[in-house]
């Protein structure tokens, strides 16, 4: 628009992985954007993936449930972050639903997570779409501190759990002030076994006057887990959910391990 800046949003628009040969082939050395760009075969792989996402979001807003992304290693979850983005501003638009279909995942033990979520919530206003969001504190942190040492790189998790904890509940604070203010759409999913998290967002969710029942927010355990806060939940007229994951035991019990 020519001010000599450049937006941020806007740009990242443009560094889809389908059209990221266009835009590194023209550069004049091989930096690290470059050597993450899809090869031809790869990207023939994630049109096929991309396909099969919107079969199931199509799906999802057929029945009128939702759909919830979860996330992954740190270094998979931009290619994550953007295939869900273009799930959300079709299937969450405003013009087309009074309420959000497709719920990204935020790690909270990610430093960076909070100001993902801002710019997030920003991308939702200019493009017009409902912003959802699934909120855990996040279940890899031994794999991504030893791979950030491996690669001389910064660890991207906070450094204590307390402040994981302080990132969590800033950024359920943020969320819910902001529905607070914009009225429905956004909606949340405090996916945690944290009493005292509970306990303050509950706590915010009275103050800020939005009801137990209100669909904006919803609380979520494990199956079989914390069993103790989700019937004390939905008791009390809040959305509580149980969370049930299924497959082969070799792969569910390491998952459950780790939580």
């Amino acid at each position: 628009n020519n001010t000599g800046m450049i937006d941020c949003i806007s740009f990242s628009q443009l560094l889809t992985p389908c059209k990221l040969p266009n835009f590194t082939q023209k550069c004049k050395e091989i930096g690290p954007l470059a050597l993450a760009t899809p090869s031809s075969d790869e990207i023939i792989l994630m049109k096929a993936m991309r396909e099969r996402l919107h079969t199931l979001a199509k799906d999802a807003v057929y029945c009128g449930t939702k759909l919830l992304i979860d996330a992954e290693h740190a270094k998979y979850q931009p290619a994550i972050d953007n295939l869900v983005l273009e799930l959300q501003q079709k299937y969450n638009a405003r013009d087309r639903t009074e309420r959000p279909f497709i719920f990204n995942t935020y790690q909270c033990y990610l430093k960076d997570s909070a100001e993902r979520i801002t710019t997030d919530l920003k991308r939702s206003e200019r493009f017009s779409f409902h912003f959802a969001a699934k909120l855990v504190r996040g279940a890899y942190m031994v794999h991504e501190r030893e791979r950030a040492k491996k690669n001389n790189l910064p660890s991207p998790i906070h450094d204590t759990a307390e402040n994981t904890h302080r990132c969590y509940d800033e950024v359920i604070e943020l969320l819910l002030r902001h529905r607070a203010r914009h009225g429905p759409g956004l909606e949340i999913m405090i996916a945690t076994h944290n009493k005292e998290s509970i306990e303050k967002a509950v706590s915010l969710m009275s103050e800020l006057d939005i009801g137990p029942s209100d669909e904006s927010v919803h609380f979520a355990q494990l199956y079989g887990m914390s069993d103790n806060l989700t019937f004390t939940l939905g008791n009390h007229g809040y959305n509580a959910f149980k969370y049930l994951p299924y497959g082969e035991v070799q792969e569910v019990v390491p998952y459950l391990v780790r939580r």
